[in-house]
């Protein structure tokens, strides 16, 4: 299977007719594709290309979502793609869900254990409150 990271994203904008008022919601869905331990998966070439650019975007997360949970005056958002992509999902004015899949093989136990590690320290995370923001004409 090709291992790669998928964005859809969803922006809808809206006016009420009474009052004037403008309502914007954004939705992100992300697959993730997952990390792969390199001497595992014997990746060559383009395929270990895109793992390693995989990993490297998967680290960048990590790194981005602990330097918000530590309230860090610089949250490193530009070192992949996929945190530019997510700054605004993850700057703490959004909801963010994450679900981890994992393998019940036992083969899989390491990769499994490694995605529920960085699940884990994604659902100790507070990076704010949702907020709704309201502009009128």
């Amino acid at each position: 299977t090709q291992s790669t990271w998928a964005v859809f994203t969803l922006t809808i904008r809206g006016v009420n007719a009474r009052d004037g008022v403008r309502c914007e919601s954004t939705l992100n869905l992300i697959d993730l594709a997952g990390s792969e331990r390199l001497g595992k998966s014997q990746a060559q070439g383009q395929r270990l290309k895109e793992t390693q650019a995989i990993n490297k975007s998967l680290s960048a997360l990590s790194l981005c979502i602990a330097a918000l949970g530590k309230k860090q005056s610089h949250v490193p958002f530009r070192d992949s793609k996929l945190t530019f992509l997510l700054k605004n999902a993850l700057s703490g004015s959004s909801k963010v869900l994450m679900i981890a899949n994992v393998s019940p093989v036992s083969s899989s136990r390491g990769e499994s254990l490694c995605t529920l590690r960085f699940a884990t320290g994604v659902n100790n995370t507070v990076v704010g409150v949702a907020r709704k923001t309201i502009e009128t004409e």
